[in-house]
């Protein structure tokens, strides 16, 4: 496919340097430049998953399997001060 893009001077001129250089044309250059950036993003846009977190691999103590946040929050609380 072909496309045109405004590309600043001195970033067009390191880049033509540098396909010669390395013996590739400078549209295998691009092509690599935007599949690194590509890739950058993707993994950086990766959604964060939260693990269970388990102690002793028993769980919750049997007293607070099913209760509400309440009896965990004022068991957690007790004794502190208000």
């Amino acid at each position: 496919m072909k496309t045109t893009i405004d590309i600043a001077d001195n970033i067009l001129q390191a880049s033509k340097n540098i396909a010669r250089k390395d013996n590739v044309t400078l549209r295998r250059l691009v092509e690599e430049g935007l599949e690194m950036v590509i890739a950058k993003r993707k993994n950086q846009t990766k959604k964060f998953k939260l693990r269970p977190v388990v102690f002793n691999k028993g769980g919750l103590h049997e007293n607070f399997k099913n209760a509400p946040w309440e009896k965990t929050r004022d068991e957690i609380y007790e004794n502190r001060g208000v």
